[in-house]
């Protein structure tokens, strides 16, 4: 039976899509990467096997393309590395999660923000409508915290690997002006809004 809420809003939930148990997914992982980033943080100088593992596979690796003997060696090779790393996660999140359910809750979100614009001239209607759209936040990030179970870890390992690769180099400047996080940050954004509309990932 239709929620009398739902009706009101024009919102009719999809039963069917978001109850996929198989990558409906939880809040666990975000808990669990947490806990993995503190301890890597912990352990990173204090166990030199972790760090010395990491840099043995990221070295001759990733650290080969940040090392390009050609005019803007650098910039290419991070350039490289950043779209490896975003193309990896977009599959992850692509086969790892409910699409389907994450694309019926873009629909909703849709609708509602619909029915704040129709209503703005109604403030009690209008804060009835934003405590419905906060109730998306939630189960937004359950639906997506399957994929961090694949690409949390790894990703905080090689984050920490940029950060001592980079720090030997002297903090070199990309472009003269970016420092590493901040042209990862930028790219990243670029490459998976490419990506994600490329892959139709939600």
């Amino acid at each position: 039976m239709v929620d009398e809420q739902d009706k009101m809003t024009g919102i009719i939930p999809n039963k069917g899509s978001i109850s996929h148990e198989d990558k409906k997914g939880s809040m666990l992982p975000i808990v669990i990467i947490m806990f993995i980033s503190l301890f890597i943080a912990f352990a990173w100088d204090k166990f030199p096997v972790i760090k010395n593992s990491v840099h043995a596979v990221l070295n001759p690796t990733a650290g080969a393309l940040l090392k390009l003997n050609i005019p803007g060696g650098l910039e290419i090779g991070m350039i490289i590395i950043v779209f490896l790393i975003t193309l990896i996660s977009t599959l992850v999140q692509k086969f790892a999660t409910d699409q389907n359910a994450l694309r019926e809750l873009k629909k909703e979100q849709k609708i509602l923000n619909e029915e704040m614009k129709k209503y703005k001239e109604h403030p009690e209607k209008v804060a009835e409508l934003s405590k419905k759209q906060m109730e998306f936040i939630p189960k937004t990030m359950k639906l997506t915290s399957r994929s961090m179970l694949y690409t949390g870890v790894p990703f905080i390992l090689f984050f920490r690997w940029f950060s001592d690769v980079f720090t030997a180099m002297g903090n070199p400047k990309f472009f003269g002006i970016m420092g590493w996080f901040l042209f990862y940050f930028i790219f990243t954004i670029v490459f998976s809004a490419i990506l994600k509309k490329v892959m139709k990932v939600v």
